[in-house]
């Protein structure tokens, strides 16, 4: 299923806040977390893993095989190419796959490479940011509103 879009959303509620700590999944499928989570992950030179995320997830919605080729050919040469500013870190496994798999791309050229960029935010980042400042401020407005409201 597509992800809902709008990466300057509305302000999470208190509960969309507090459901974030309770899974990564969560946290990726809203568009607020999305938002906040790339703020961090800038923070941590890291924002290209979540770039390459959301290409994949848009290029997986295309159906237009011109559109997919040159998507895919686009996500290559800003995240996957040595050359390129914004290569994120993959195995030569899955960097071999692509390099064969781009001969013919397909919306699921980068499905290996997704899973692993998104198996390393999860591992790596997503801890960090649950105990960031960012998110404590987030959980505190929350909690302060709550509080206000009852």
């Amino acid at each position: 299923q597509p992800l809902p879009g709008c990466e300057a959303c509305a302000t999470p509620s208190p509960e969309e806040v507090r459901s974030w700590a309770q899974s990564f999944d969560k946290l990726m499928h809203s568009p607020a977390g999305r938002s906040v989570f790339r703020e961090f992950l800038r923070t941590e030179y890291s924002e290209e893993n979540m770039l390459f995320w959301l290409a994949c997830e848009e290029l997986k919605a295309e159906a237009n095989q011109h559109v997919v080729d040159e998507k895919a050919r686009l996500i290559y040469e800003d995240y996957v190419s040595i050359l390129s500013p914004k290569e994120v870190s993959l195995d030569s496994r899955v960097r071999e796959g692509i390099n064969k798999k781009m001969q013919e791309p397909s919306a699921h050229t980068f499905d290996d490479a997704q899973l692993q960029i998104y198996t390393l935010m999860h591992r790596d980042s997503y801890p960090r940011f649950l105990s960031s400042p960012t998110y404590r401020a987030l959980l505190l407005r929350g909690s302060s509103q709550s509080s206000s409201e009852a």
